[in-house]
């Protein structure tokens, strides 16, 4: 029979010094974000902490106040996928962007109907009779003033790993993936784009179009692609590719972003610390093609 009036649990001991107690009662904690934050800042000056883990943990605290709409792609730059294009399309613009997942939508771009895994796609070259909307997987959609920190938290619980964002009005305002929520706390993450240096800067697509770095030496791109690459300011000098469109676009560009330059067409793939780190790169003229 068990004993109705059980021993309570002995208290944790206090182990602080009455000295540190009222140092603690004189100087107590920190009373807001800004606070603990210039707190984390001394740490890191007193060497109690590493400077990777203050931005790190400073990362954390500024977290509680951001919102999906402060994290996520904006409707402009989602790649999505039309329900009713031709599987070729489709499995081209999953080549060309490289995401694993994509929002699919009907008629207009508001209507997202569902998520297609890219892996799902390649089901249907094995079996044409499927149906692809049979592949769809519900999307989920969530309110620019959603956390970061509720969402984050959602994404682990029902492991979906992207959502849909909508506005005050119901629209469309962007998407967001567990991975952009995870860059507010850990900064860019690498992924499939990050390839060293020395394992080249320019690749045949299998769109017959080129995915070219953005550090890239300008006389590189201009002697693979057989033109004259050259800004329209001539007392400007860039030595990057990279460089020399953001400055022709006159702002750093952004995912999903394009422009012409010297008969060539520049679309941003892929950027990173401000900066661009893959284009993609297909020739206006059908002749030019990259040398080897």
């Amino acid at each position: 029979m068990s004993d109705p009036h059980p021993a309570r649990a002995p208290e944790k001991e206090d182990k602080r010094t009455f000295l540190q107690k009222v140092v603690e009662f004189i100087h107590p904690g920190p009373d807001s974000a800004e606070e603990l934050i210039e707190a984390l800042a001394d740490a890191e000056s007193n060497d109690v902490i590493g400077a990777d883990s203050r931005v790190m943990l400073e990362r954390v605290i500024r977290m509680a106040d951001m919102t999906a709409g402060d994290a996520m792609v904006a409707a402009p730059r989602m790649d999505l996928l039309d329900i009713d294009a031709p599987y070729e399309d489709m499995l081209l613009e999953v080549i060309r962007t490289a995401h694993s997942r994509f929002p699919v939508y009907q008629g207009e771009r508001e209507n997202i109907i569902g998520i297609l895994m890219a892996k799902d796609l390649l089901k249907l070259q094995r079996s044409p009779e499927l149906n692809i909307r049979a592949l769809l997987r519900p999307a989920v959609f969530v309110p620019e003033s959603k956390g970061l920190n509720d969402l984050l938290r959602e994404f682990r619980g029902n492991r979906n790993h992207l959502a849909v964002v909508i506005d005050e009005f119901g629209r469309v305002a962007g998407l967001i993936t567990i991975e952009d929520v995870l860059e507010q706390i850990v900064g860019e993450i690498e992924d499939e784009f990050d390839i060293p240096e020395d394992e080249g800067d320019i690749f045949a697509l299998a769109d017959r179009t080129y995915r070219v770095s953005g550090d890239t030496p300008i006389e590189r791109v201009s002697e693979a692609f057989g033109v004259t690459i050259a800004g329209s300011d001539p007392d400007e000098t860039f030595e990057t590719i990279g460089g020399l469109i953001a400055h022709e676009m006159g702002h750093v560009p952004k995912r999903g972003e394009q422009t012409e330059l010297c008969g060539l067409q520049f679309v941003v793939l892929h950027t990173k610390g401000g900066a661009v780190r893959w284009f993609k790169v297909t020739p206006v003229a059908p002749d030019q093609v990259p040398a080897a």
